[in-house]
């Protein structure tokens, strides 16, 4: 189980002001890499670096901004738009200040440094450290929300990604069978349902259909002689 960090709001008595913080991070998040830069409480850049993701990727990145600053954990404050996933993990792990921003204020701290709408990651993670450097109250500050809540949400983040799964895998389906099964496709709404499943191993194809007997497949629950008819399957 992969376990999430979320925000929580300054209200919920995570405050947002840090006094010990020297260093500001920024990190462009994506799926492949992240690309990370470095400022010091000055806003001079330190450092800038791509990581892989991964867990090895991301316990580097961790070992790298300690190794450039020389500082603990604490003293480094680390900004990032996605407020949850295992990179503000593996983060909040190791003891770093990490803040989350919406991704609609950063387009308004990206316009302080150019007006070009192109996408670069390098310079939206300068963005992010220099803005959360100069403007931390606009941030969230993260912590590790608790363990059960953690694993509910989980569990529901993974169950609307198989539900999105299914209905992808659904209307490839019915695309297939509206090619060379149209009347199959009349049975029902969701041929991802398991009866229709099963019914559709039985009888793959109009050919098999029509020599099957509605008796050949009475075991297959919820099909009914209506049902039968519509795909040829004699009585």
């Amino acid at each position: 189980m992969i376990r999430i960090a979320v925000a929580r709001l300054e209200s919920e008595e995570v405050p947002t002001m840090i006094e010990d913080v020297h260093w500001f991070a920024g990190i462009d998040w994506a799926m492949q890499s992240h690309s990370v830069g470095l400022l010091d409480a000055e806003g001079r850049q330190v450092a800038r670096r791509e990581f892989a993701h991964g867990g090895a990727g991301l316990t580097e990145l961790c070992d790298w901004l300690l190794e450039k600053t020389k500082a603990a954990p604490g003293q480094i404050a680390v900004a990032i738009e996605m407020p949850h996933g295992p990179v503000v993990e593996m983060l909040l792990e190791h003891g770093f200040a990490v803040f989350a921003i919406n991704p609609k204020q950063l387009d308004r701290f990206r316009d302080r440094f150019t007006v070009a709408g192109a996408k670069d990651d390098r310079r939206d993670a300068h963005v992010l450290a220099d803005s959360l450097r100069t403007d931390r109250a606009a941030f969230r500050r993260l912590v590790v929300d608790d363990p059960t809540m953690i694993e509910l949400r989980e569990w529901s983040r993974m169950a609307d990604e198989l539900q999105q799964e299914r209905t992808r895998l659904a209307n490839r389906l019915r695309q297939q069978l509206w090619r060379y099964y149209p009347q199959a496709t009349k049975l029902t709404d969701d041929v991802a349902d398991e009866w229709f499943l099963a019914l559709w191993q039985k009888v793959p194809t109009p050919d098999r259909a029509a020599k099957a007997s509605e008796k050949a497949i009475a075991r297959v629950p919820l099909v009914s002689r209506t049902r039968c008819n519509a795909l040829g399957i004699a009585a």
